[in-house]
C-alpha cells in the first residue's frame, strides 16, 4: 500500500510538473508565432499558362515571408513562375504589388520586393543559420487552399532528407506540420521565433511536407540580389557516393567520391575526367561522399565557384593519383523562354540539357521542341505532338526558338500566297514528316 501511495504521489507530482511545462510550452509557441506572423504574406498571382498551345491568364495563390524592413520577401519559384502580376496581402490587411528581384528553379526559391511608398517599413522575420535536429517542434505558416493566415504545428521528422528529383543542391527538412497546396513559399518557424526554412513541397492531405533549410537559402541570397538568379556554375559531372544503397553499389575505398558520368559537352569531359575516377581532393582540400546525402553539398559548393576560375581535382585512376584543373562555365537558364505560335497552334522552347535532358540526348547540339499543342488547332490536325523536335520547317533548318520565330513572322506575311508546308520532326529519336495547313485562323469561328 505504501508503495502504491508513493507511486500515486509521484505521478501526481509529475503531472503538476507536466501541466507547468505545457503552459510554458504554449507560451513558447505563442511567442514564436508572434515573432514571425506579422511577416507572413498571402500571395495571389496572375500567370501566363500555355499548356494548351495558346496563351491564357490563370490566377493562383501561395505564401511568402518578409525578410527585410524595406520589403524584401521570399517565396517559391513555382509560386511566381511566369507571373505577370504579383499581389500580396499582409496579416494586418494591407495590400501591395510585388516585383521579382531574383529566382532559381533548381532550389525553388524566389526573392521579391514589395512595392510600397518610400519610407515604408515592414516587420521582418529572421532567417536562422542553424541546422535543426530531428524532433524539434516547428510551425508551418502560410495560406493552404488559399486560406490566409494559417498556422500548423509539428516536428522535424527528418533533417537531411534526400529527394531524388530535387536533390542537386540541397537536402530537405521533412516535417509532419501540415503543408498543403497554398503553403508553398511560407515560412517554417522554430520555437526561437526564427524562420528555419521555406515550405516548398506538401501533399493534398498535409501529412508530410518538405522545407528548404534557411542556411541554404542564405548562401543563395547574395547572388539573387546581384544577378537575379543563383548564378550556378557548371562542370558537367554527376557524382556517385562510396556506398550507394539505391543502386546496390559499394566501393572499397574509405575516402573520395566517384565520378558517375561526365556530360559530353561539359568542361569535365573536355579536361579528361572519366567515369569511375575517384576524386579525393578539390583545390587541395580532402573530399569524401560516403552516402548520397553527402552529394548535394558537394554540388552546391562547386556550382557556386566563380565562372572561368580553374578548380584543381586530385583523383585516383587505376591506382595512380593524378590531378586536373577544370574551369566551371555558366549553367545558363534552366528553363528557357516559351514562345506561342498562335496560327500554327503550338508553343515551343529551346532544348536545354538541364530542363529537358531526354530531348538533349537526341539533339546534343541544341534545337527547338514543341512544348504544348492547342487542341484541335492546326498543329494538332497535322499530327504534331508535344516534345516533337522541329528540325526543318518548309525546308529551312531550325536550331532555336528565335529562328523559328523568324520563319513564323515571314509565313504570316505570306498567308495569302501559301499556308501549307512540310515540317521535319524528330519524335523519340525517330524522323517524322508532316504537312501542316494553317489556313484556319484560331481567332475566328470559320476558316478563311
Amino acid at each position: 500500500m505504501r508503495n502504491g501511495a508513493f507511486v500515486l504521489l509521484s505521478a501526481l507530482l509529475g503531472c503538476v510538473g507536466c501541466v507547468s511545462q505545457v503552459v510554458d510550452f504554449r507560451e513558447t509557441v505563442a511567442e514564436s508565432k508572434r515573432a514571425v506572423f506579422p511577416s507572413l504574406v498571402y500571395i495571389r498571382v496572375i500567370t501566363e499558362d500555355r499548356a494548351d498551345g495558346k496563351l491564357e491568364k490563370v490566377q493562383a495563390s501561395g505564401s511568402g515571408v518578409i525578410i527585410t524592413e524595406d520589403g524584401e520577401m521570399l517565396t517559391n519559384h513555382h509560386v511566381v513562375d511566369r507571373a505577370s502580376r504579383i499581389r500580396c496581402q499582409l496579416t494586418d490587411g494591407s495590400m501591395y504589388d510585388a516585383k521579382l528581384v531574383g529566382k532559381d528553379k533548381d532550389l525553388d526559391i524566389a526573392l521579391l520586393r514589395l512595392e510600397a511608398p518610400s519610407g515604408t517599413l515592414f516587420k521582418a522575420a529572421s532567417l536562422s543559420t542553424r541546422h535543426l535536429d530531428i524532433g524539434e517542434v516547428v510551425l508551418a505558416m502560410g495560406a493552404p487552399w488559399g486560406l490566409a493566415r494559417s498556422v500548423s504545428m509539428g516536428i522535424i521528422s527528418c533533417n537531411d532528407r534526400y529527394l531524388e528529383d530535387a536533390g542537386d543542391y540541397t537536402l530537405w527538412y521533412q516535417t509532419d506540420a501540415a503543408i498543403s497546396p497554398g503553403n508553398s513559399g511560407g515560412p517554417l518557424v522554430d520555437t526561437l521565433g526564427e524562420v528555419v526554412g521555406l515550405n516548398a513541397r506538401g501533399n493534398m492531405m498535409g501529412a508530410q511536407g518538405f522545407t528548404i533549410p534557411s542556411p541554404i537559402i542564405l548562401e543563395l541570397l547574395p547572388n539573387l540580389r546581384k544577378h537575379g538568379d543563383a548564378h550556378w556554375g557548371w562542370l558537367g559531372i554527376t557524382w556517385q557516393p562510396l556506398k550507394d544503397f539505391e543502386r546496390d553499389t559499394s566501393f572499397s575505398a574509405e575516402e573520395g567520391v566517384i565520378v558517375a558520368s561526365t556530360d559530353p559537352q561539359g568542361p569535365a569531359r573536355a579536361a579528361g575526367l572519366e567515369p569511375n575516377d575517384r576524386v579525393v581532393a578539390i583545390d587541395g582540400v580532402p573530399v569524401t561522399a560516403v552516402f548520397r546525402e553527402d552529394i548535394p553539398a558537394l554540388n552546391r559548393a562547386l556550382a557556386l565557384r566563380e565562372w572561368g576560375a580553374p578548380v584543381k581535382f586530385d583523383y585516383i585512376r587505376d591506382g595512380a593519383r593524378r590531378s586536373v584543373s577544370i574551369a566551371p562555365k555558366s549553367k545558363g537558364d534552366v528553363e528557357g523562354r516559351e514562345v506561342e505560335f498562335k496560327r500554327w497552334g503550338f508553343t515551343a522552347k529551346d532544348i536545354n540539357r538541364f530542363d529537358t535532358p531526354e530531348l538533349a540526348f537526341f539533339a546534343p547540339d541544341g534545337g527547338v521542341f514543341i512544348s504544348s499543342v492547342s487542341w484541335d488547332g492546326n498543329a494538332d490536325n497535322a499530327g504534331m505532338k508535344r516534345y516533337d523536335i522541329v528540325r526543318k520547317w518548309d525546308g529551312r533548318e531550325v536550331k532555336s526558338v528565335a529562328e523559328l520565330q523568324g520563319v513564323y513572322d515571314e509565313a504570316m506575311k505570306r498567308l495569302e500566297e501559301r499556308s501549307q508546308v512540310g515540317v521535319e520532326l524528330l519524335r523519340k529519336g525517330m524522323p517524322q514528316r508532316v504537312i501542316i495547313n494553317y489556313r484556319h485562323d484560331p481567332d475566328k469561328e470559320d476558316d478563311e
